[in-house]
């Protein structure tokens, strides 16, 4: 007897695919046609410019250095993304990836300039402050019932102000950022790996884009191929169920937060300790990057490999707003362009659900009509 055949669109990959590419359609063309209200005259060469970013160089050289500097900021975006997904499969919902990507970037920062520590030691640093952070969200939820998303946006805020304060004993005195790692100790800086040289020698290229890589394979290890991936789970799908079949609920929540938060705190790491920017102490409001990483993990369909694409789609549009005619238009077009594509994001479950319908419809009719031929015959 022969096995029927399943429809390529019936694959869960297959559809994330498909929803991702119509969000990111659609976006664009909205944000054309607001170019188009804004100012029609430079509408089509400014969604060009955003859509090509660093291509609109036309000499190589610049070209590759300008891709380098993209991924230098894609991987700490990769990071944040990684965190929000880790917890979302978990059950959790790790809007406080910001808060721990701040705290990472003091922790990082305050090891490399004020205590003068080596790149790996600060970077270790970095992960275990995001993932101190994120294990009191954790122990929040499972002892007090305190909801996550209440506990990390109190704890977004407290560490921004906290970071300040802190990164004030290592700026600069005429300026409010902090100094500069190669002025100050060049040991912090994350190795090159001779990847700079593969980038028209950009001297911010390096670890962090194949650490960022290697590290979203290692969580699509732990979550799909380990015990503890399982158990973590399931203790999100329901944490009683989980409890009655031996596993330790409320420990799992609390790790899971911790290691939520320890990604995102590396992320920061890879960012200031490649020298790529310095912090600002006076700065008032988070990060956007924890927050760009929701968009970046709803964007990959909550999938580990999905989020390295999504993490370069989102940071080469938000880029691209740079090379926007600013007598036209604001720089900021691109960002307004990545918010809708986050907004139609939440409509990817409602994109499958459709499309199932479809393909149901469809499988009736041609069993239908089958059987007519065979009643004919």
């Amino acid at each position: 007897m022969k096995k029927e055949k399943t429809s390529l669109l019936r694959n869960g990959a297959v559809q994330t695919l498909l929803a991702s590419l119509l969000c990111i359609l659609i976006g664009l063309l909205v944000g054309y046609i607001a170019l188009l209200l804004i100012n029609p005259a430079g509408a089509n060469g400014a969604i060009l410019a955003i859509v090509e970013n660093f291509m609109t160089y036309s000499k190589s050289t610049a070209q590759l250095r300008y891709f380098g500097s993209t991924l230098v900021k894609t991987a700490p975006l990769l990071m944040c993304s990684l965190s929000v997904l880790f917890a979302y499969k978990v059950g959790l919902f790790n809007i406080g990836a910001a808060g721990q990507y701040v705290v990472g970037t003091g922790a990082a920062l305050y090891c490399a300039l004020g205590l003068k520590l080596p790149w790996f030691l600060c970077l270790i640093a970095a992960i275990l402050a995001g993932a101190a952070l994120g294990a009191i969200s954790g122990v929040l939820k499972a002892y007090c019932n305190v909801n996550e998303v209440i506990s990390c946006i109190m704890l977004n805020w407290i560490s921004l102000y906290a970071v300040n304060m802190l990164l004030t004993l290592v700026k600069e005195e005429t300026s409010p950022y902090t100094y500069t790692l190669a002025s100050t100790n060049e040991g912090a800086l994350l190795p090159s790996l001779g990847l700079g040289a593969l980038f028209s020698k950009n001297q911010y290229v390096g670890l962090a884009i194949p650490l960022a890589i290697l590290t979203a394979v290692l969580v699509w290890v732990l979550l799909e191929k380990t015990k503890l991936g399982y158990e973590l789970k399931a203790t999100g799908c329901n944490k009683f169920a989980a409890k009655y079949c031996g596993m330790r609920e409320r420990k799992n929540l609390i790790l899971t937060m911790a290691i939520a938060g320890g990604l995102a705190g590396m992320g920061a790491a890879m960012l200031f300790l490649s020298g790529f920017e310095q912090w600002q102490c006076t700065q008032s409001a988070v990060p956007a990057m924890g927050f760009n990483g929701i968009a970046a993990a709803f964007l990959g369909g909550l999938n580990p490999i999905g989020a390295i694409f999504s993490s370069y789609f989102i940071q080469h549009i938000t880029n691209g707003g740079a090379y926007v005619d600013k007598t036209m238009y604001s720089s900021q077009i691109s960002d307004f362009i990545s918010a809708l594509i986050i907004y139609l994001c939440g409509f990817v479950l409602f994109f499958k659900t459709a499309l199932n319908s479809w393909l149901d419809r469809r499988d009736e009719k041609r069993k239908a009509s089958a059987e007519k031929g065979g009643d004919g015959k």
